[in-house]
């Protein structure tokens, strides 16, 4: 309240005081997210999203969220590949302010119990993909004039590419790009600007904090590997190299930001990789020991109370759901679906 004006802090008081359920909304909040916490301090003029009727009765519609954040980072949702007005901390900062906008109000709508888990994962995932889209404006602004051109395309990974992420996931991601037109070389040098630009603009800590790290772990050869490669380079690895653990991954792909034909035909073109896993000789005992890899990185102290990867938990969940998808996937087309519940 020390933030406010007085004519902010009169508002503030009287609705609270005339509103139980905004008070106990933004209690909830307060006590369940520092960061959110923290961002209301900071931007009181905020806070009245939690009682804005609007904002409860109805989630934004994803192309909304998008053009949204593209918006707050000065750039034109309507055209293809829309440019930021600059890569400054105050541009950094304008997304992280309309991403924990965003975010307070999912938080609104899930404290309120309007909506179940599923459709709370998907709009958390819609706004991450938002923001991919407007890191990614950031990075072109950051090219410099005659770079040759690209085609990019930023696919989401694990939790992001599954549309079940949660309020404290980090976002898996995987670049693609392909040559706009012969330099195949350059186009790949620019890709790689772009996608080092898209992780600095969301991992980078600004006076309005970070967003969430992004992540490309999950790339052919890990971080040993390039950070962009084409669909062709990315079928070749799959073709020779990938472990059976790696096909597991691509069940979550999904075109999330950036040229979404590309991505579309990127995972169009692993599917097949997908669909075929379990005819791998020792595949069962792969994703076995995969499993027992992760619960081994969990230290026995906290092993039973571990609810992500400690055994019975939600990674176990996941691990037992993908292992039947990969193996009955193969003929039945309603079980190849990316998000565990509807694969459940």
């Amino acid at each position: 309240m020390e933030a406010c004006s007085d004519q902010q802090r009169r508002r503030i008081s009287s609705t609270l005081v005339a509103d139980r359920d905004t008070l106990g909304r933004l209690v909830e909040v307060l006590g369940m997210s520092e960061a959110l916490g923290e961002f209301i301090i900071r931007h009181p003029e905020h806070w009245s999203i939690l009682a804005d009727a609007e904002v409860l009765a109805m989630a934004p519609a994803a192309s909304q969220v998008r053009a949204s954040l593209l918006q707050a980072v000065g750039a034109d949702p309507k055209v293809p590949a829309p440019i930021a007005d600059g890569q400054s901390t105050e541009v950094l900062n304008r997304l992280r302010i309309s991403y924990r906008s965003h975010l307070l109000g999912i938080a609104a709508r899930d404290l309120a119990g309007l909506a179940p888990m599923e459709s709370v994962a998907s709009w958390l995932s819609d706004l991450a993909d938002g923001v991919l889209e407007a890191a990614l404006a950031i990075a072109r602004a950051g090219l410099p004039e005659g770079a040759p051109a690209c085609r990019f395309a930023i696919i989401g990974m694990g939790k992001c590419g599954g549309r079940e992420l949660n309020y404290v996931s980090d976002v898996d991601v995987i670049f693609v790009a392909e040559a706009s037109g012969g330099d195949e070389e350059g186009a790949l040098k620019t890709a790689t600007d772009l996608a080092i630009g898209v992780m600095r603009a969301c991992n980078s800590v600004t006076t309005e904090g970070s967003i969430w790290e992004v992540d490309p772990a999950l790339r052919p050869e890990g971080k040993q590997g390039a950070l962009v490669r084409t669909i062709e380079s990315h079928i070749d690895y799959y073709e020779r190299w990938a472990k059976t653990w790696e096909y597991q991954a691509l069940l979550k792909a999904r075109p999330s930001a950036g040229d979404l034909e590309l991505g579309a035909r990127y995972v169009d073109a692993v599917a097949p990789f997908v669909w075929s896993a379990a005819d791998h000789d020792g595949f069962v005992t792969d994703v076995q020991a995969m499993r027992r890899r992760v619960e081994e990185q969990v230290p026995a102290r906290i092993g039973e109370r571990e609810l992500k990867l400690g055994p019975g938990g939600l990674r176990d969940v996941e691990f037992a759901v993908q292992l039947l998808q990969l193996v009955h996937g193969r003929s039945d087309v309603m079980l190849r679906s990316s998000t565990t519940l509807d694969a459940l």
